[in-house]
C-alpha cells in the first residue's frame, strides 16, 4: 500500500455556538508528501484536532478544500467519505477506548475494523500479522481488560491499521501513557510508516514525541504558526503574506515591537526595534 498525500487549501471552520461564532481555523494550507511522518503541535484550542477531523472528512469546512490524494475529501459525499475511511483513511481518536470494542480481544477488534475492506473485496491481512505488527502478537486473545493502558492503546493501533490505509490519522496517540508505553506506541507507528508506506500524521502536546518527528507543523490561533524540521523551529509566510513569529521568537519580541527585513546579498536580515 502507497501512502496517501495531504493537501489543504485556505482551509477555514466555523463553530457555531450560542450568540457567537468561533473560527477554529482561518485560512490553512498545509501539504504532507505521501509516506511522510508528521505531527501536529500547538496550545489546546488551535485547532488540531479541528484540522484532524477535516482531513478525514469528519467535519465539513466551512471554506476552503480538502485533498487526500486524488480525492476532495471537502466535496465527497457521505456514502464516498464512509467507503474512504472503511479503506483509505485510518482515524484513531484520542483515548484507546474509543477506538475499540469494549468485552472482547484485540483480534476481534482487528476482524470487525477489517469488515469494509473486505466487503468492497480489498484483501486484508491476518490479524494476528497485525498485532505483530504492532508488537501485540502474544495479547492477541487476551481480554481489552486485562490489558495495560499502553497495550490498549497499541490494539487500537491495530485495529486502525488492519485494512493498510494509505494515511493514518492519530489524535494524541501517547496521550496519559507511561514512557515505556508511549515509546512501544511510537515504536509501532514508525514501523507502520517505514514498512508499508503510510503517511502519518499525529496530534501531539508531548514535546519528547514532537524531538523524534522527521517534522512537525505547529498550529497557532487556527493558522500554520511554525514547522520543526531535524530540530530546527522555521517561521511559515501563509499565501496572504502573514508571518507568524515561531514560539522563541514571540517570547523575546513583545506586542508592538517594529521588525525590518533588510536584504543582503540576496538574503534577508531580520531586525526587531522598539517603539
Amino acid at each position: 500500500m502507497r501512502g496517501l498525500a495531504i493537501r489543504t487549501r485556505g482551509l477555514v471552520h466555523i463553530y457555531h455556538a450560542e450568540g457567537h461564532d468561533v473560527a477554529a481555523l482561518s485560512g490553512v494550507d498545509l501539504d504532507v508528501a505521501a509516506g511522510e511522518m508528521v505531527g501536529l503541535l500547538g496550545p489546546s484550542g488551535s485547532g488540531k484536532s479541528t484540522l484532524m477531523s477535516l482531513v478525514g472528512g469528519v467535519l465539513r469546512p466551512s471554506a476552503g478544500k480538502v485533498f487526500v490524494g486524488e480525492t476532495e475529501v471537502s466535496a465527497a459525499t457521505p456514502r464516498a467519505l464512509d467507503r474512504l475511511r472503511g479503506t483509505e483513511v485510518g482515524l484513531m481518536l484520542q483515548g484507546a477506548v474509543r477506538n475499540l470494542l469494549p468485552n472482547s480481544t484485540p483480534a476481534d477488534n482487528v476482524r470487525f475494523a477489517q469488515v469494509p475492506a473486505r466487503r468492497s473485496g480489498r484483501a486484508v491481512p491476518d490479524p494476528g500479522e497485525v498485532l505483530d505488527a504492532v508488537g501485540l502478537g502474544r495479547d492477541g486473545d487476551r481480554p481489552l481488560g486485562d490489558l495495560t493502558p499502553g497495550a490498549l492503546q497499541l490494539a487500537a493501533v491495530a485495529a486502525t491499521i488492519s485494512s493498510r490505509p494509505g494515511l493514518l490519522l492519530c489524535d494524541e496517540p501517547t496521550s496519559q501513557l507511561d514512557h515505556a508505553a508511549r515509546d512501544r506506541v511510537l515504536a509501532a507507528l514508525t514501523h507502520v510508516n517505514r514498512t508499508y508506506g503510510t503517511t502519518v500524521v499525529l496530534v501531539t502536546h508531548d514535546p519528547d514525541v514532537a524531538r523524534v518527528l522527521p517534522r512537525t507543523v505547529t498550529i497557532r490561533d487556527g493558522r500554520i504558526g511554525g514547522e520543526g524540521r531535524s530540530g530546527e523551529e522555521y517561521a511559515v509566510v501563509t499565501a496572504d503574506g502573514f508571518l507568524p513569529l515561531p514560539g522563541h521568537a514571540r517570547d523575546r519580541l513583545p506586542p508592538g515591537t517594529l521588525v525590518r527585513f533588510h536584504e543582503v546579498d540576496g538574503h534577508f536580515e531580520v531586525r526587531a526595534e522598539e517603539r
